[in-house]
């Protein structure tokens, strides 16, 4: 069967790039297509681990869960993940190769753009169909120049191209006409049509708009897609609302700080989603809120994080919930805050080498910062509660406890990781994904003093709702039509 490659492209960030490329891995599949998803450059602080240890942007990790694939490295050679307002570290095949402001990243592209093709080519010698996402917006003319995220990279592999719009942010008219007509006229010529995403409403009051821009553009439009109501997919980058519940006081209370760099917040998806645990975000200059269980989340810049929580206020808030009895966890970043110092000899962080900064001096630890990444899957059980727990690590840091203490989990490899302080109150981890597995979530919630909590099992609702997802998609687009037209567009 001929096989072939198909890019969706996007008006904006969050148009629905990645859900929709998530329900064409899923729809392919069932089509008896071998599939894998691919984003040539992501910029998230929300990434994943392969099995073989190298970092990908989360979202095509969900893409491989859709095409029922392990995640590998080559589904998103270039991740870049931001450090400061002007810089990132930047990750070439699932490896740091160092800290780049935007003007240096420019010069480096090139370099990039080859190891995205490389990966690319990979990807189409053992797939029959490469399903590419873009980002951000081709239309950005300021990033034309070397682009190798959108139709920069879609005109060197000769792909036809999607372009997806959000109705639901208004505008989605002028948003296609407009991203259409920046194009150049090669660029135009192989989008293969629009797709709207997020519709609500009676379908029969869009159709004049649709017969005028198909008769504006040339382009069909392939799919209206509907609004799906609590629709849940892992975000990749945007930290996602909470869902709106009730208050009530049997449901354990948990509150999270959303730091300048928080990094990872998938971690407390399962926890958003479960029908017993309300979870409130807290951001710059909100109240905190009293809370069962506060949870420092992972940060890809710690001292800086650190040093906002103390500007806003935490220190002291999480002195007095202790001392009160309340739970706290920290991750990853939040771990080594809840330490005694953090030091940065190579100045990886913030650019100053021989940095020290006082942690919140919860838990007997130091860290310190070195050049090489941890990146490893990890599974294995809480040591106290005997519970299966399955997550990854992905940090630089390396910490030393100062005393004894009792260890969190005991993996795979029999080695002990993490820390639970004597009195119960305080837990600490490298391992994202704490609350995946529902042995560890029920498990947690029981220690966070929440002793009737339902079974939940988050990975098989993520699974359901790419099935929704994929469903609905089916419903509203001829996915048949949509094959044959990008067969008839390009072989490889």
């Amino acid at each position: 069967m001929p096989a072939f490659s198909l890019m969706v492209q996007g008006t904006t960030s969050d148009a629905g790039k990645s859900t929709l490329v998530t329900a064409l891995c899923r729809l392919l599949v069932k089509r008896q297509l071998s599939v894998a998803p691919f984003k040539p450059q992501n910029m998230a602080l929300n990434s994943a681990v392969t099995q073989d240890g190298h970092e990908i942007g989360r979202a095509q990790a969900v893409q491989a869960q859709a095409a029922y694939l392990e995640p590998h490295v080559d589904m998103n050679p270039i991740l870049l993940k931001p450090n400061t307002d002007t810089g990132a570290q930047v990750i070439i095949q699932g490896k740091a190769v160092g800290n780049m402001n935007a003007v240096g990243y420019h010069q480096y592209k090139s370099i990039a753009k080859q190891a995205a093709l490389d990966s690319y080519h990979r990807l189409a010698s053992h797939y029959q169909t490469v399903l590419i996402e873009g980002a951000g917006s081709p239309a950005e003319i300021n990033l034309r120049a070397r682009d190798i995220a959108n139709m920069g990279f879609a005109e060197s592999i000769d792909c036809p191209v999607i372009i997806i719009a959000d109705i639901d942010k208004g505008g989605v008219f002028a948003h296609l006409v407009g991203t259409l007509d920046l194009l150049s006229q090669s660029e135009q010529d192989r989008v293969i049509g629009f797709v709207i995403n997020r519709f609500r409403g009676d379908i029969s009051l869009l159709q004049s708009g649709l017969d005028w821009l198909e008769e504006r553009t040339g382009k069909p439009v392939l799919g209206v897609l509907p609004y799906l109501t609590g629709f849940h997919l892992e975000s990749e980058d945007a930290v996602a609302q909470s869902p709106i519940k009730d208050h009530s006081t049997d449901k354990l209370q948990v509150v999270i700080p959303i730091m300048p760099r928080t990094s990872n917040h998938t971690d407390w998806d399962a926890l958003r989603l479960h029908p017993e645990v309300q979870v409130t975000l807290v951001g710059a200059n909100e109240p905190i809120p009293a809370a069962d269980l506060v949870i420092l989340p992972g940060s890809k810049s710690v001292q800086s994080d650190l040093a906002f929580l103390r500007q806003q206020g935490w220190e002291s808030y999480l002195q007095k919930h202790l001392r009160y009895g309340g739970n706290v966890i920290g991750i990853c970043g939040g771990f080594q805050m809840l330490g005694e110092h953090l030091s940065d000899p190579l100045g990886l962080e913030n650019q100053t080498p021989g940095t020290q900064t006082n942690g919140f001096g919860f838990i007997p630890m130091t860290t310190v910062l070195k050049e090489e990444k941890q990146l490893k899957q990890r599974q294995g059980k809480l040591i106290q509660e005997h519970a299966e727990i399955t997550g990854y690590e992905i940090h630089s840091g390396v910490s030393q406890f100062t005393q004894a203490h009792a260890p969190l989990v005991e993996l795979e490899n029999g080695e002990v990781e993490g820390y639970r302080s004597a009195d119960g109150q305080i837990i600490g981890t490298y391992l994202h994904g704490l609350f995946d597995h529902p042995d560890a979530l029920n498990a947690l919630l029981n220690w966070a003093g929440h002793q009737q909590s339902q079974a939940f099992d988050y990975r098989q609702h993520r699974e359901s709702e790419i099935d929704r997802l994929a469903n609905s998609v089916e419903q509203h687009m001829d996915i048949d039509g949509l094959i044959e037209t990008c067969r008839g567009f390009n072989q490889i």
